[in-house]
């Protein structure tokens, strides 16, 4: 797993869509998970809005904290929501 810092993080990570917007997901292996967006067999919205790139990804302690994160970034507009990804962790992959 992605250098998880312990066996129960979970991630919350950002990806670029080829039309700009930002999608905000969540997942034990953010890279893998992104593996799957481009192949298809993401969530719906990456089937129709294909993944340009992986922007990063930030570890969380739970699963129920990444989907609180993943909610209130889904509230920021774009640039808000890459800009809280580096203001959580300056050491992005």
């Amino acid at each position: 797993m992605s250098d998880a810092p312990s066996t129960d993080a979970w991630a919350v990570y950002l990806l670029e869509c080829t039309d700009g917007r930002v999608y905000t997901g969540i997942a034990r292996d953010p890279e893998q998970r992104y593996a799957k967006h481009l192949n298809g067999k993401g969530a719906r919205f990456t089937r129709s809005n294909p993944p340009r790139q992986l922007l990063g990804w930030v570890w969380v302690a739970s699963r129920s904290e990444a989907l609180r994160l993943e909610i209130a970034w889904k509230k920021l507009p774009r640039d808000q929501r890459i800009l809280a990804l580096l203001a959580h962790d300056p050491h992005l992959p």
